[in-house]
């Protein structure tokens, strides 16, 4: 994996030798120099290691996708902005499995950095959602839940999401347990 400067330069420095090429005459090699530039320009705005990483997650291996993520030691020099975004996105959600904490701070990261999907965007949102109700935070995961909805245009996340407000309302109804369930010991006795 290059750098993202790197890429620039390497774009740029095919398109000179391109245009040399048209100079003297050699259309053939300058149309091939311009697409060279232009693989090197798509994979500045695409990084190949996250696309590696996505098809990785898409068959459900969390060990390769973990494996290619771990390739990128410095995601802040090597990755641009929304690159950086998609990063801690698929780190939140492989991480989500085992440690909800370090799940719920790159999921954070991830939404303030921005993705470029809103269905990505509303999947961060919605696992931020199921984390917040996990640590009894029902405002927040409310909110979340709801932001989530109006991300989702497409409705392709419907019942993901219809199933988090089915958890909500059967925890509302639900006897509050947090305080070692004193309440339900003191009605019990009355």
């Amino acid at each position: 994996m290059f750098n993202k400067n790197i890429k620039l330069v390497l774009a740029v420095a095919t398109l000179a030798l391109a245009v040399w090429q048209f100079t003297e005459n050699e259309i053939g090699n300058g149309i091939m120099f311009i697409l060279l530039a232009g693989i090197f320009v798509l994979l500045y705005f695409k990084n190949e290691i996250i696309i590696m990483a996505f098809l990785r997650l898409r068959k459900q291996d969390f060990p390769g996708a973990q494996k290619w993520l771990a390739k990128i030691s410095n995601p802040e020099a090597a990755l641009t902005t929304k690159q950086q975004g998609y990063y801690n996105y698929l780190q939140g959600l492989m991480v989500s499995q085992t440690n909800v904490s370090d799940a719920e701070k790159y999921l954070k990261k991830a939404v303030k950095l921005g993705l470029s999907m809103d269905t990505d965007l509303a999947m961060a949102k919605l696992q931020l959602a199921g984390i917040a109700m996990t640590k009894n935070r029902k405002r927040e995961a409310q909110v979340l839940i709801k932001e989530a909805k109006t991300l989702d245009k497409r409705n392709m996340m419907g019942d993901q999401i219809k199933m988090m407000e089915q958890n909500m309302k059967r925890a509302a109804n639900q006897p509050n347990q947090q305080f070692g369930g004193r309440a339900s010991r003191r009605a019990r006795q009355r």
